[in-house]
């Protein structure tokens, strides 16, 4: 992992240096910037590898950040919280695309075991992924283009995905009418994989159901196998 490139985001100099210094040591490539515009500048002059990414930001809303960086970006995030704010900082970012998070004060180097937790995972999600980006897939009237990361309805209405979400439907439909366990999901989708964190890949799915299901609450296309995961129910064409 020498040289992967971590954008830092907080607007407390000292912990932000301390953040960068740190994985600096650790043979990182670090960006640190205080606020959205200079996290808008490093990422549109070259990808990021990993966000690290503080919430209580005195000016921004960092929840609106997440939210920007998942909408437009394929780049793994780690949120920092307070206190204060935990589980609702926890459940809504993991809502928005999160992949883990951290409550201050940490431990640095609990900061850093997380971080080449979540590489690992992009890394093993990146393998997972089919190699022609040429791809489309067909399924129950909607369509999924690889290339464009484009999901379409039925209506033919373009249905807007997050990362985590684009990621766990491409692993249901590469395997379709096939039981995926939790620990194969949570690989695929970049959701943080601790048991304390194994109703996070419920939320996913409910979100999925959501934007696929005519109705969520009795899903005819991902279907809970209990004790064994869940099935991507429709038969799958792949263009």
């Amino acid at each position: 992992m020498q040289g992967r490139h971590l954008l830092v985001v907080d607007d407390d100099p000292i912990m932000r240096g301390a953040i960068s210094d740190y994985l600096g040591e650790q043979n990182f490539r670090v960006s640190a910037v205080k606020d959205g515009r200079e996290m808008s500048r490093v990422l549109a002059d070259g990808s990021a590898d990993l966000i690290v990414l503080d919430l209580n930001l005195a000016d921004e809303d960092g929840l609106d950040l997440l939210r920007q960086v998942s909408a437009r970006e394929q780049i793994p995030v780690i949120i920092m919280t307070g206190k204060r704010r935990e589980e609702a900082d926890r459940i809504v970012g993991l809502e928005l695309g999160a992949d883990d998070y951290v409550v201050k004060p940490f431990g640095l180097r609990e900061l850093l075991a997380r971080i080449r937790a979540v590489l690992r995972r992009a890394e093993a999600a990146k393998r997972m992924a089919p190699a022609d980006k040429r791809k489309r897939y067909r399924f129950a009237g909607w369509e999924l283009s690889l290339k464009t990361r484009r999901l379409t309805s039925t209506g033919g209405d373009e249905v807007p995905l997050t990362a985590g979400e684009f990621n766990l439907l491409i692993a249901f439909l590469n395997a379709p009418q096939h039981v995926l366990s939790r620990e194969q999901l949570l690989a695929a989708s970049r959701v943080h994989d601790e048991e304390v964190f194994d109703r996070s890949i419920d939320v996913q799915i409910l979100r999925l159901r959501r934007k696929l299901e005519p109705n969520p609450s009795e899903p005819a296309l991902i279907r809970t196998e209990r004790g064994a995961g869940y099935v991507f129910a429709a038969p799958v064409e792949v263009l």
